[in-house]
């Protein structure tokens, strides 16, 4: 399988790449972080002027014209689609189902203080089992799902306090 990348420019504009679409540019490194690259026999200068490695996100500067890029690889959208943040785990306050199913069991209850990766409830979806997590330490909050229910995706389960 290609790895493909997800490239949001400006936090308007969608690109899809793939591994082959990347390693197939004309660029050459000129200094530093400076490229000179070939688009379409057009010649473009660009500039990595910042650059985040833990949120992906990168300034550069392209002809001139500044640009903030963000970057997901498959597993940071495989993240984005079950309903969490990647780097952002501490801060998730509520769980939505990653996927339609049958909840089979809740092993918490409202009050209980919960740890990071502690079993919370058991999702049977697909004829498989999925145990659901706590993404982080804290407080249950409420149970918005009973044992036995059927849900679908993106439902609420649970929340945190």
């Amino acid at each position: 399988m290609s790895q493909s990348f997800k490239v949001k420019v400006n936090e308007t504009f969608d690109f899809d790449f793939s591994k082959t679409d990347i390693t197939s540019l004309d660029v050459v490194k000129n200094e530093n972080q400076e490229f000179h690259v070939l688009h379409h026999n057009k010649s473009h200068s660009a500039k990595v002027l910042s650059s985040n490695f833990e949120e992906k996100q990168y300034t550069i500067e392209v002809n001139g014209t500044e640009y903030t890029v963000d970057i997901a690889n498959q597993l940071d959208q495989l993240i984005k689609s079950l309903g969490f943040s990647v780097g952002s785990g501490k801060q998730i306050n509520a769980i939505k189902a990653p996927m339609p199913g049958l909840i089979l069991e809740i092993n918490i209850e409202v009050g209980q203080t919960v740890s990071e990766n502690d079993q919370l409830l058991i999702l049977e979806a697909m004829k498989m089992e999925n145990s659901i997590v706590s993404p982080r330490d804290g407080v249950i909050k409420s149970i918005a799902v009973t044992q036995g229910e059927a849900i679908e995706k993106m439902q609420l389960l649970i929340e945190f306090e």
